[in-house]
């Protein structure tokens, strides 16, 4: 469905092998008033969204040369998408600043991160979670952890302690879910955030001949515990599900996938990076930070350019960047 319009009538499509590569999207665990009131950044839409209501804001600040008071926003969800906007954010500010976007400074944004756990970036080790706290508290954001938020209304947040977060715009980035329809799919096995079960060689629990990947799919792990929802262990996923699926196709035996965490890198905008490396080349784990971690952080990136695009064309989407960064405006104002 498009705009209510129907463009492909309902049919059944025949296979002799599925794959379940949904993804995910925000969790918002049935918070009152927070579908009505917070901005999920789950596709392009939401993120468009989100940003002209931020350069609302800043433009009616700007206009009304902060007599309303600061402009305040809160994000909810202490992962790498609430951190990263967080510290994006500031980045922002400095850039509507200088195309004339009068009285607006970083002392002109309240940026609150709330986090119900222990610590921010909680699949990260507890030294990268503090830098990164480290790095948003010099920024200026603030960052609450052990905070639950249990309602949204139009004006902000409230918590499990009482307090109220004054909020001209939220953003919900905490937890993910398969999407509601996998719920009520018949046939397959799924968990309580609609995620389908998966056997270690990741087909489905109860048809040999489904396969599942990414976020939608609930991994066990032989240590205890899941998959995480991470970008590497769907990529790591897919490899593993095309070769089983061979292996199957071939009458051979198949293997069992095994999450190999290769570290994490978190951009904090222009101002900082931080992340850990894991290996064979670290052995172990080793915390990198500063222009290192930028430039590991850059060459991912590439990396994932190449992949899907060929090194030719990711050459020329270089130079194109390259040229864009300096005849194109920084900050995209429409």
């Amino acid at each position: 469905m498009e705009k209510g319009e129907l463009l492909v009538p309902e049919r059944k499509i025949a296979y002799d092998t599925l794959v379940m590569a949904l993804g995910s999207t925000s969790n918002d665990f049935n918070t009152p008033g927070v579908k009505e009131n917070c901005i999920f950044l789950d596709n392009p839409h939401q993120a468009r969204r989100f940003h002209q209501e931020m350069l609302n804001l800043f433009l009616k600040y700007s206009a009304n040369l902060g007599a309303n008071g600061k402009v305040n926003i809160a994000i909810v969800g202490g992962g790498a998408t609430g951190v990263e906007l967080s510290a994006e954010l500031h980045n922002a500010v400095k850039q509507l600043h200088s195309y004339g976007y009068k009285g607006l400074t970083n002392e002109a944004l309240n940026v609150t991160l709330v986090e119900a756990g222990e610590r921010i970036l909680p699949a990260l080790p507890p030294r990268i979670s503090a830098a990164a706290h480290n790095e948003l508290t010099k920024l200026g954001v603030r960052v609450l952890t052990q905070t639950m938020v249990t309602s949204a209304d139009e004006g902000g947040l409230h918590t499990k302690d009482g307090e109220y977060i004054e909020a001209d715009l939220m953003v919900w980035a905490a937890g993910i879910k398969a999407p509601d329809f996998l719920k009520d799919i018949g046939g397959l096995e799924t968990n309580r955030i609609n995620q389908l079960v998966v056997e270690p060689t990741l087909q489905t629990t109860r048809d040999p001949d489904i396969y599942a990947i990414g976020d939608c799919a609930s991994c066990p792990r032989p240590e205890g515990g899941f998959v995480p929802p991470r970008a590497q262990a769907a990529h790591q996923m897919a490899t593993c599900a095309m070769n089983n699926i061979l292996a199957q196709m071939n009458g051979k035996p198949l293997k069992n996938y095994q999450y190999k965490d290769h570290g994490s890198l978190v951009s904090l905008s222009n101002f900082s990076t931080v992340g850990s490396l894991m290996g064979n080349l670290t052995r172990g784990s080793m915390m990198i930070e500063g222009r290192i971690a930028r430039f590991v952080y850059i060459s991912l990136y590439r990396m994932h350019q190449i992949a899907l695009h060929g090194y030719f064309k990711t050459g020329l989407m270089m130079l194109v960047g390259s040229i864009n960064r300096v005849i194109r405006p920084r900050l995209k104002l429409h």
